[in-house]
């Protein structure tokens, strides 16, 4: 669980919210689990 929110952490668009509206957050938080997928494939 340690590594997931550490690997989020890299995202500073997570960890400084600047969105308001939870939609967007969401969003930003879905393409930010695909990119780290996406990475580890790719490896």
């Amino acid at each position: 669980v340690e590594r997931t929110f550490a690997w989020l952490g890299n995202f500073r668009h997570l960890v400084v919210r600047y969105d308001r509206s939870l939609t967007i957050y969401s969003a930003f938080f879905h393409i930010a689990c695909f990119i780290i997928v996406l990475r580890r494939v790719l490896k």
